[in-house]
């Protein structure tokens, strides 16, 4: 049997699912009509997934983020202008090593919002100040909405990717931000049922990243993804994500310190504003790129690769917070 410190860092059941789901895709992609009524169903999928988040979504969460705002602002400028900053420092390096769907990818990652179930997973297991996390974490996804693909937008336009557009962001009005409007517009009605269903939404949540990502990446596959894509190239798109997420958590930690953050809010900046979220990222990236050249199965890979360094990562790191947290008692830790 493994320690426990390597069992950390081996995938989780959702990460074995994403693999699975590549390979079913690679070997039996779907093509001509099904492939048809399977862009269909995810449509639909995002749909409800982004209905049921807008009824979790309690009101009072967001009027209780005016009273930590600096914090607040900490984590959206870490997800919305470091991250974008950094990627756009880093794009020349992902050109010279990259193919052109992989960089954009890699683009697209600095886009999204922070995780919301990881997030604050990892905040409450390191000693963090979780109701700041669940407030940073949610605002996070709900502002990644209108953001992410302004920022997209941008980016990818000055680096040479065609522009989602107006087109793109009124599909994402269309199929994200009118549903999750919906949803919390009728949580009055829904909102007992969803939080007496929360296994109901985490279910949601993965099977519609598996069924875009399959979708996805049988088109890619179709369209020749592993005939034109390198293993040097998967190597590098590794370590351009691994230095990434290595810029952020420094850049975070060091920002929490600067800005007089007690040690429970430094936690909580460091794992809302250097994390990037699957869940919203694959939907995203199906209504922004669909009849991008190339595919959309290599620009979906650097947010997957980048999706499981950042668990494995702050795994490591939410516990050896807790395990100093321990040695040295609560009282000290939390003056600290």
């Amino acid at each position: 049997m493994l320690p426990a410190p390597l069992r950390r860092l081996l995938p989780d059941g959702f990460t074995l699912a994403l693999l699975g789901t590549v390979a079913l895709a690679s070997v039996l992609p779907c093509r001509g009509d099904a492939a048809r009524w399977l862009d269909r169903a995810t449509d639909a999928a995002i749909m409800l997934l982004f209905f049921l988040h807008g009824a979790k979504l309690p009101r009072a969460a967001i009027l209780r983020a005016l009273a930590h705002w600096r914090l607040h602002l900490a984590v959206f400028a870490s997800t919305f202008v470091l991250f974008p900053l950094l990627g756009w420092l880093l794009a020349p390096l992902s050109r010279a090593l990259l193919t052109p769907q992989l960089a954009l990818g890699v683009l697209f990652v600095c886009t999204l919002p922070s995780t919301v179930q990881s997030s604050i997973a990892f905040t409450s297991i390191a000693g963090g100040n979780v109701p700041a996390a669940v407030v940073s974490a949610s605002l996070s996804s709900l502002l990644g909405i209108v953001l992410t693909p302004l920022l997209a937008g941008l980016l990818l336009a000055a680096h040479g990717g065609a522009s989602p557009g107006l087109a793109g962001v009124w599909k994402i009005v269309e199929l994200l931000l009118l549903p999750f409007a919906a949803g919390h517009l009728l949580r009055p009605w829904l909102g007992d049922w969803v939080e007496r269903h929360r296994p109901l939404l985490g279910l949601t949540d993965r099977g519609t990243v598996l069924l875009v990502v399959y979708a996805a990446f049988g088109e890619a596959v179709v369209a020749g993804l592993w005939r034109d894509t390198a293993p040097l190239a998967l190597a590098a798109t590794l370590g351009l994500g691994a230095l990434l997420l290595g810029l952020a958590l420094l850049s975070t930690g060091m920002a929490g310190r600067l800005l007089g953050f007690t040690r429970a809010d430094r936690i909580t900046l460091l794992f809302c504003g250097s994390k990037k979220s699957l869940a919203s990222g694959v939907p995203m990236a199906k209504i922004l790129f669909t009849g991008q050249a190339g595919g959309l199965g290599a620009l979906l890979l650097p947010l997957m690769i980048f999706h499981q360094l950042q668990l494995m990562v702050c795994a490591v790191l939410a516990r050896r917070y807790a395990t100093r947290a321990a040695a040295r008692g609560d009282g000290e830790a939390s003056a600290d």
